[in-house]
């Protein structure tokens, strides 16, 4: 019992220390499609608790179909933790793009890094 506490409190206190630097990012953007759309608004990704608290970091790579007035109609995730997924994904779909003649689908990378 006592360790489980013990265990608790150190996670929790690694959690509650970590630095500021946890900031993840959208990194690139690679363009299947002809064109790559301009972002008007960005929501930047929350890092997981939890994948703090494990040190997980690496890269998120999601498919985003973008709608002719600009809204993110679907998601499709290529690769990357699943711990880190969620998050890359909850980001993404916030995302407001330029208008267009037609619906679009480009990729995006989110690089969680605790470096940045």
């Amino acid at each position: 019992m006592k360790f489980r506490v013990f265990a608790a409190l150190a996670v929790l206190a690694t959690v509650l220390a970590a630095p500021a630097v946890w900031a993840p990012k959208a990194i690139s953007q690679d363009a299947p499609s002809e064109a790559k759309r301009k972002v008007r608004s960005k929501v930047e990704p929350q890092y997981p608790a939890t994948a703090k608290a494990m040190n997980i970091t690496g890269r998120v790579k999601v498919e985003a179909t973008i709608s002719a007035d600009g809204h993110v109609l679907g998601t499709r995730v290529i690769g990357g933790s699943p711990l880190l997924v969620n998050a890359a994904v909850d980001a993404l779909e916030k995302w407001r793009f330029e208008p267009a003649a037609k619906d679009s689908t480009e990729v995006f990378e989110f690089d969680f890094d605790r470096s940045q």
